[in-house]
């Protein structure tokens, strides 16, 4: 199947490598960033969520309004409002975007961060409150009649919604995780499951345990697999290494200088979840995997987010990326450190490669009949 690419809708910037140069919502770099996307072969891009940061669904509104294809992958965390506005929130928005919006649902991986805003339930109570709210989210999304709900979490009466999406059945679901209760939760819910970037033998165990939860939640169909990436290239493999080595030596000198590399993900300690430390003990065990995997820039941010890098010429990283393809990855997620100028670079040397090789492959599979294609999907 068609392969497909997500960027970053920042709103400033700021990086692991740099401060931002202005405010934090920065609106006319947020619109040129964006901008940027749609103009060169991107899908969609994520306005991401943290406790401080501006909030995302009022700025991704603002780009849908102003861009006609670059679609939106909106994250939201269910403890920041009712299920019941918040369906109507993203409803709106798909409204907006003319059917460009799929939500991705943040359980939260970090206690502190999750108390910034009042957030006081265990890490296993997140993750059911996060099954409760996107089911209740899907029924609003699809139901014409009111309807009461009566749960561990929530509870409501007489409720049904007067704006409803534009796509049909519903928008997406988006969902993220590396623990058990991640793939559990993930696996009965999401439409596309997110991973981070991982050697390719670590990934396909995560694929398969996805799948796994998928089908003991009694699905017949299983999670879209998205896996996310900091891609570092340059024209030739020296090059790309030499600008490798200087981003990690920017991320480690903010460190020394006691510079939070970004509100969301400042913390305290080593990390609480689970993606989090697993891209930490692989950084432990070695800082070079299969083609073009590269960890030093994830140990030098304690595994913060995405964050292991793809290193290499243009050519180098898109066959690594089809590596990824060739699993069963078809959203592929990237990220640089110089967020525009690496949205460009990437989407003008790297995008067209590995969508010409997709298609390629793709066409071999079909040539060779649907059984062939379905056992490698």
């Amino acid at each position: 199947m068609p392969v497909e690419f997500l960027g970053i809708a920042a709103t400033n910037d700021g990086s692991e490598t740099g401060p931002r140069s202005g405010a934090a919502f920065d609106k006319e770099y947020t619109l040129r960033l964006a901008r940027a996307h749609e103009d060169h072969d991107w899908d969609r891009v994520l306005f991401a969520y943290g406790s401080g940061s501006p909030d995302p669904a009022p700025a991704a509104a603002y780009i849908a309004s102003r861009l006609d294809r670059l679609q939106i992958l909106l994250a939201h965390r269910p403890n920041v409002s009712y299920p019941t506005y918040a369906a109507k929130t993203f409803a709106t928005l798909d409204r907006i975007s003319d059917g460009r919006l799929t939500v991705h649902f943040i359980t939260g991986g970090n206690d502190h961060e999750q108390r910034r805003e009042g957030d006081t339930l265990t890490k296993d109570e997140r993750y059911a409150r996060t099954r409760e709210y996107i089911r209740i989210v899907k029924k609003i999304w699809t139901t014409r009649e009111p309807f009461d709900h009566e749960g561990e979490h929530y509870r409501f009466h007489d409720f049904v919604s007067d704006v409803f999406p534009v796509q049909q059945p519903r928008p997406d679901v988006s969902f993220g995780g590396s623990s058990p209760a991640a793939y559990a939760a993930g696996g009965a819910e999401a439409d596309i499951y997110c991973l981070w970037g991982e050697p390719l033998e670590r990934t396909a165990e995560q694929i398969a345990a996805v799948k796994a939860a998928a089908a003991a939640a009694g699905r017949t169909d299983v999670p879209r697999i998205q896996v996310a990436f900091r891609p570092i290239i340059a024209p030739t493999e020296e090059l790309a290494w030499e600008k490798a080595h200087r981003t990690v030596d920017a991320i480690r000198a903010r460190k020394e200088r006691g510079e939070a590399t970004t509100v969301r993900h400042h913390r305290r300690g080593a990390p609480e979840n689970t993606g989090s430390q697993r891209l930490l003990s692989i950084a432990e065990a070695g800082e070079r995997y299969d083609r073009a995997l590269w960890t030093p820039t994830a140990a030098a941010t304690g595994g913060a987010g995405n964050s292991n890098a793809l290193v290499g010429t243009p050519e180098t990283v898109a066959q690594a990326l089809l590596d990824y393809y060739d699993l069963g990855v078809d959203i592929l997620s990237a990220r640089g450190y110089d967020l525009l100028d690496d949205a460009i670079d990437f989407g003008r040397y790297v995008i067209p490669i590995v969508r010409e090789e997709v298609a390629k492959r793709d066409a071999e599979r079909a040539a060779r009949g649907p059984q062939t294609l379905a056992a490698v999907r």
